[in-house]
């Protein structure tokens, strides 16, 4: 199993969670509090970051059950559900770039999706890679 660490939105929301992403970054677009951040996704991220040289921003990171289940096209078994994942947009690269580099950082695990405007990164065990 993947570790994943609890915080607090509301006391750790400015704590860091790598070198580049606050805590809030990966919080529930419903605002509600704690969050679930796996520090593995986390260092994805910031290696990710740092080899496009450009912000990352976090469009989707944990989400709540009911939050899950009103997003349009989300899994109920979603690695979002568990802190697992986020979608992500960098600055200056397609998704199709990124997912790219992702491979190299996930070659026998994780999920990598490509979507129009975003790649979905997340640390599950198996490997899985889609379009969406």
């Amino acid at each position: 199993m993947t570790d994943v660490r609890s915080y607090s939105l509301a006391a750790e929301g400015d704590s860091q969670a790598a070198p580049h992403f606050k805590v809030r970054e990966f919080a529930c677009k419903d605002g509600s509090d704690p969050v679930f951040v796996s520090p593995r996704l986390a260092n994805v991220l910031e290696a990710i970051r740092t080899h496009f040289g450009a912000p990352v921003t976090i469009t989707s990171g944990y989400r709540t059950p009911a939050h899950n289940a009103a997003t349009r096209g989300s899994s109920p078994r979603s690695q979002h559900l568990y802190g697992l994942a986020a979608d992500i947009q960098v600055e200056g690269a397609a998704p199709a770039a990124v997912a790219a580099y992702a491979e190299t950082l996930l070659p026998d695990a994780g999920g990598i999706g490509i979507y129009g405007t975003f790649t979905h990164i997340d640390v599950r065990p198996q490997k899985s890679r889609w379009r969406g």
